[in-house]
């Protein structure tokens, strides 16, 4: 140790946690990428490498209007005075402002090789030549009039714009992507004229919504131009912030000779061409794509031409679709808006962006007033005393030739007080410290002494008074309009539109990227129409949806029509009918549920057969499709609605609906059977609300009908469930029905059914007021019973007496010798429509008011007439309140209107008896 060592007091030395100090260095890091270096600012929509660029240049004097400078003096001025980083990084953060496939609107001018989408890289930075844009201009300018603040560089020796005064929203124009410490931001680019006229839109209307704005932005524009699929993915982004939006190549067939070729002529941004060409090739290699016989590129100057060769027997739709599934030619542009607003970063949504760059601009052109102002007063105060001078030229001569020294002059002009004369009109608007409007002499200020001092001669002459006034005329004039911006803001407004627009005539482009319709499972139910449709589901699979208009109305015991055309081993097990945005639960008998569009099922005619359900839905080999449930389009109702299950053997379960909210595409199980019994299946599932009863119908006429909270709510979607309904050896469940309850005792129930509007004879008066009856009228349901042989019947609900859950049940149909077993039994009215169909895929669609109402034990009508051998086997209500709109539709109202006389022949009516149930056929 020398004597020139200092040792340091212990009481200086502050112990830190290591923990703490680590903490705060990795945070202080964490914000320096975050703001200073990898997210763009929502204002200008820059990162600092690139604002530096753009500043450098403009101050370096390498302009749109001058000639091109090296790349490395540029990149050199950029580096030594404002990113003191790597020239690398520079200049390819240079070189990519340059690139017509990068950039929707590139901000420099670029002379030389600067890469490729291949991708290739830049030639070295000493090989190329740069200057701005003339797009540049519009974020540059009014840089140099206050309008932002500025910074010192790293080393305090210059100061550095904190953002560009941009006259167009760059940050959606141009997007941006980068990487930071815990966060990323990837904004696409979009078209200029769009985003401007956006922005016109929100200046108009403060109030705009994103979905108003959403229609003026329909979606990116990529500078590679491509296709995007369907508009849920930009929807997303622009409400969220967040989405993903597929992009697929642009394509033609061409045909050369006996073969043809598909040609990729536009490719999904930021995919390399030459690695595009490589994982087709490699995807055909492994039989992922099959039929192509070769692949070249053929790209020149003129833009993108990638063929692809096909063998004779392969089908371009094919080949296509596997492109499109195996390789980038379509892929997805995960958008995720996030930027630096007031110093922080934020995920924004499109009226978030919007709305900074006005406030922004608002701000920019204020101080720009201001500073024009500040500055045309400062000249028209000389000009004031200009004015004074010449108007008073013999004594201003004879004050300076009578002084001794120019010190004296100045002085003596100082003190002097001056006739305001010419300068009155002038004065309280140059002035703003003026306030004595009735004031008639002026004092020069030494400002304007000076001036006045050093005037030259020739401005004496008649010519130069004259240019004086005119000078401060037009200087009072613009000082009246700035005044104007700076006090009204609808003004202020009005200059910032005619900005915008502009800068939008000078540098609007046409679109580039297309928007079309979704495919390949993409939803976007914006180009789907809504329209009615009946799905329906045969024993061996197939699926399809056909418009409810094909089918023509019938009066009842008619033959029906041709509605699908199956295999002898096939017929059609369900059919329902719903609208194409319905969003659809399919639950399987094997206890799966899988969940789908109705648009996305296979559309057909009544005579076709649709697709297998293989095709749609991972199903296993024995399993098929029980039921097809529909939810509600909004999912903000299904937290009120419970699910409720029914199996053949009789068991019941009740589950909440937010547990099917997420069903994967491979679907989830919905269902377990008691002991995994492979007798047991799934007959029904249905939606139950607070207060609703269960209708469990058998297939030999039994019914059972209890309260849904009977059933205890099951979180699990494994389990068996509870016992809802005994039955006796072959009989199963063969339906699951809701019920709404209408609030009436047992008395009342059987005091109206002797007197209900539909009873065919009444004797006497009812006991019950008048408005109970109508109270209870208007509350009825009305059961309607299917049975295989044709026949069936409608029953009032009021009949079916709630019981505890696990009964017996009572008669809901009798002679079952006759009609054969039931196959269906739900809730219906007189106002709906019915649809049955056979094993022989025969349906027939008739109304339901040519059908009476008669007792629960009754045996019922015939509503179809079945050829031998032939049983139905599915039914469907069709409400019927809408007014007609197509030929079909209207052919079905005509026909309702007046329903032929059914034939005596077909049609067997059976005594509806006492139309109440005796105690045999309770349980």
């Amino acid at each position: 140790m020398t004597d020139e060592t200092i040792l340091a007091d212990p009481s200086d030395i502050t112990p830190i946690s290591i923990v703490d100090e680590m903490r705060s260095s990795y945070l202080d890091y964490a914000m320096s990428v975050i703001v200073a270096r990898a997210l763009p600012d929502v204002r200008d929509g820059l990162k600092p490498v690139h604002r530096r660029i753009l500043y450098a240049a403009q101050e370096g004097g390498y302009l749109a209007n001058k000639p091109y400078r090296k790349s490395a003096r540029l990149v050199g001025d950029v580096m030594g005075k404002y990113h003191p980083h790597g020239d690398s990084s520079i200049y390819m953060a240079m070189a990519r402002m340059a690139q017509d496939w990068s950039m929707r609107v590139p901000l420099i001018d670029g002379q030389g090789n600067f890469g490729s989408m291949d991708p290739d890289m830049p030639a070295a930075m000493r090989y190329t030549e740069a200057r701005l844009a003339k797009v540049a201009g519009a974020l540059l300018d009014d840089i140099d009039k206050d309008t932002v603040d500025f910074q010192d560089n790293y080393d305090g020796s210059e100061s550095e714009p904190t953002v560009l005064p941009a006259r167009f929203p760059n940050l959606l124009v141009n997007g941006a992507g980068g990487i930071a410490v815990g966060m990323a931001t990837n904004i696409p680019p979009h078209n200029l004229g769009e985003v401007i006229d956006a922005c016109l839109a929100y200046i108009a209307n403060g109030a705009i919504t994103v979905e108003e704005l959403t229609e003026i932005v329909p979606g990116p524009d990529f500078p590679t131009g491509a296709l995007i699929l369907g508009r849920s993915g930009c929807r997303n982004a622009y409400h969220t912030g967040r989405g993903s939006i597929i992009v697929r190549c642009r394509h033609t067939i061409e045909q050369r000779g006996e073969r043809r070729s598909v040609v990729l002529t536009e490719i999904p941004f930021q995919q390399g061409k030459s690695a595009l060409v490589e994982k087709i090739a490699e995807a055909a290699k492994e039989k992922r794509v099959e039929g192509i016989a070769d692949i070249r590129d053929e790209s020149s100057r003129e833009g993108v031409r990638i063929v692809i060769d096909l063998k004779r027997d392969a089908t371009p739709d094919v080949v296509l679709n596997q492109l499109w599934r195996n390789t980038p030619a379509q892929s997805s542009f995960p958008a995720n808006m996030l930027a630096i607003r007031s110093g922080r970063p934020e995920l924004l949504n499109l009226r978030d962006i919007i709305e900074a760059f006005v406030k922004f601009r608002e701000e920019v052109i204020t101080r720009r007033s201001k500073f024009e102002l500040a500055k045309a007063r400062d000249r028209a105060h000389i000009l004031l005393g200009l004015v004074i001078a010449v108007s008073n030229l013999d004594e201003v001569v004879r004050i300076i030739r009578g002084s001794p020294s120019p010190v004296v002059a100045r002085e003596r002009l100082l003190v002097r007080e001056w006739p305001i004369g010419d300068i009155a009109p002038y004065l309280r608007l140059v002035e703003a410290t003026v306030s004595d409007e009735g004031a008639t002499v002026y004092r020069l200020s030494d400002i304007q002494v000076r001036a006045i001092l050093d005037l030259r001669l020739h401005r004496l002459t008649a010519l130069g008074r004259d240019e004086i006034g005119d000078e401060l005329a037009k200087l009072a004039e613009v000082i009246g309009e700035l005044l104007e911006i700076l006090g009204n803001r609808a003004r202020l407004y009005e200059v910032m539109v005619e900005e915008l627009t502009a800068v939008r005539d000078a540098y609007a482009t046409p679109r580039r990227t297309e928007i079309t319709a979704a495919a390949d499972g993409i939803e976007d139910e914006d180009l789907i129409e809504r329209e009615d449709m009946v799905v329906t589901v045969t024993m061996e699979g197939y699926i399809k949806r056909t418009p409810l208009a094909t089918f023509r109305a019938q009066a009842r015991g008619g033959k029906g029509r041709a509605g699908m055309a199956t295999k002898d081993e096939d017929a059609v097990t369900n059919l329902f009918v719903t609208s194409t945005h319905t969003p659809v639960l399919f639950f399987s008998t094997h206890g799966r549920v899988y969940r789908m569009k109705v648009w996305k099922l296979p559309e057909g005619g009544p005579a076709t057969r649709g697709r297998p359900m293989v095709n749609l839905l991972p199903l296993a080999k024995d399993e098929t499709i029980s039921t097809v449930l529909p939810l509600p389009e909004d999912e903000a109702e299904w937290g009120k609605l419970h699910v409720m299950f029914a199996t053949a053997k009789g068991s019941v379960r009740r589950n909440s609906m937010d547990a099917f909210t997420n069903v994967p595409t491979a679907g989830k199980i919905a269902m377990k059977f008691e002991g995994d019994d492979a007798d047991d299946k799934l007959i029904g599932v249905a939606l139950l609300e607070e207060g609703d009863d269960v209708l469990l119908a058998s297939s030999d006429g039994k019914a059972i009908r209890f309260p849904g909270e009977d059933v205890r709510e099951f979180q699990s979607r494994a389990s068996t469930g509870v016992r809802g309904m005994t039955l006796k050896p072959g009989d199963e469940v063969i339906s699951l029905s809701i019920l709404h309850r209408s609030g009436a005792s047992a008395e009342e129930r059987e005091e109206y059914l002797r007197f209900a509007p539909w009873k065919p004879e009444r004797e006497g008066e009812p006991s019950l007021p008048a408005d109970r009856m109508t109270a209870m009228a208007e509350r009825e349901q009305f059961i309607l019973t299917i049975c295989a042989n044709g026949y069936g019947k409608m029953s009032s609900a009021y009949e079916y007496r709630r019981t505890g859950r696990g009964g017996q049940g009572i008669t809901n149909i009798d002679n079952i010798a006759r009609n054969g077993p039931v196959v269906a039994s739900f809730p219906a009215t007189t106002d709906q429509q019915l649809m049955l169909v056979t094993d022989q895929a025969k349906l027939i669609r008739m109304p339901l008011s040519s059908l009476r109402v008669i007792g629960r034990g009754s045996a019922g009508v015939r509503l179809f007439n079945v050829a031998e051998g032939e049983h139905v086997v599915g039914a469907a209500r069709i409400d019927d309140d809408e007014e007609p709109e197509t030929p079909a539709e209207a052919i079905i109202a005509e026909e309702l209107a007046n329903p032929p006389a059914a034939d005596p022949d077909k049609t067997i009516e059976v005594d509806d008896g006492t139309g109440t149930a005796s105690d045999g056929d309770d349980a």
